[in-house]
């Protein structure tokens, strides 16, 4: 006998929401990274995905601009691999390699001329699922690279092998791999399926999310989850129920999103930590969308989880006024 209270009998599992980060159409093909990038540049297929400060050449109509690599001069070592297409394009062969490379201001304001540059945060929703998870595995290599030029053990340079994905310490033959920073965001709910939300300090006033924290060293996510809402609400959640995952490179996180419940027996009155947050509210969802529609309320953007998860309680998309 398993003990549980559903007898034999499996409760439905709801299926998960589909952040818009999450999203994917290439082939990341690890095998191609032993070449080497020379070998991926001698292919004209191939082309490049340019980054500048944080953002990603893009088309006047709002898409990727990938770039054939003949257009600009590429030194193999800034360059790295980031997959093969699954299918045909228009602007991509199946099977064709695309590469992430950095550029200089200069080059940037010439490619900029011929197109436009695109803030994930704010057009990560609108891309394509094959541009989506390019963008975001793009600024996340780039983002780890720009913090491991330098051996964190001797100080020395490192060397980049493996088309981008691994950096070596010359003297001591120590690899480093890109990291990547798991962190829980979660929908505390209460008997009444109202949903917290919080106000951080760094935002407008105005504008409310879930809460969110880093997972710890030999920590689980369960036990993150526990841990990270009681330090910022003062509420003990209890059954922590995933709901999906994305990546979020600001600039290395993967957010791994749950939905929680008010311990029964618990106070349910909120106290925010006073650090990082500045409000916590109980929200119906009748008041939430009144709350948008009248502007008091601002919520996380269409590309992020927070959005995702919050619009998966509400059981609609959630209209904001223009």
């Amino acid at each position: 006998m398993s003990g549980s209270t559903f007898g034999s009998v499996r409760p439905p599992r709801r299926p998960p929401v589909a952040p818009a980060l999450s999203r994917s159409e290439l082939d990341r093909d690890y095998l191609s990274r032993l070449g080497g990038v020379p070998a991926l540049l001698d292919d004209p297929s191939t082309r490049l995905l340019v980054l500048h400060e944080g953002r990603a050449l893009g088309t006047a109509e709002g898409a990727l601009a990938l770039v054939d690599p003949s257009q600009l001069e590429v030194d193999p070592d800034a360059a790295v691999f980031l997959g093969r297409a699954r299918a045909a394009s228009a602007d991509l062969d199946q099977g064709a390699a695309v590469l992430a490379l950095v550029v200089s201001e200069k080059e940037a304001a010439r490619l900029g001329e011929q197109g436009t540059w695109l803030d994930l945060r704010r057009v990560g929703a609108l891309l394509t699922p094959r541009d989506a998870g390019l963008f975001a595995q793009a600024l996340a290599l780039a983002n780890w690279h720009s913090t491991a030029a330098f051996s964190s053990a001797t100080g020395e340079p490192t060397t980049v092998t493996q088309a981008g994905w691994v950096r070596v310490d010359p003297s001591t033959g120590r690899e480093s791999y890109p990291r990547t920073d798991p962190a829980v965001i979660v929908a505390i709910l209460d008997a009444d399926d109202r949903i917290l939300l919080g106000s951080n300090v760094a935002w407008p006033e105005r504008r409310f999310s879930l809460l969110a924290g880093f997972v710890e060293p030999g920590e689980s996510l369960e036990s993150a989850i526990v841990r990270e809402m009681f330090e910022e609400s003062g509420l003990v959640v209890e059954d922590p129920e995933y709901r999906g995952s994305q990546p979020w490179p600001f600039p290395a996180s993967l957010m791994l999103g749950f939905e929680a419940r008010v311990a029964a027996g618990q106070p349910t009155e909120p106290q925010p930590d006073g650090t990082e947050l500045r409000e916590l509210r109980w929200f119906t969802r009748e008041e939430l969308a009144a709350e948008v529609a009248a502007g008091r309320v601002l919520l996380p953007g269409p590309a992020s989880i927070a959005r995702a998860i919050i619009e998966d309680w509400f059981g609609a998309a959630i209209e904001e006024p223009r």
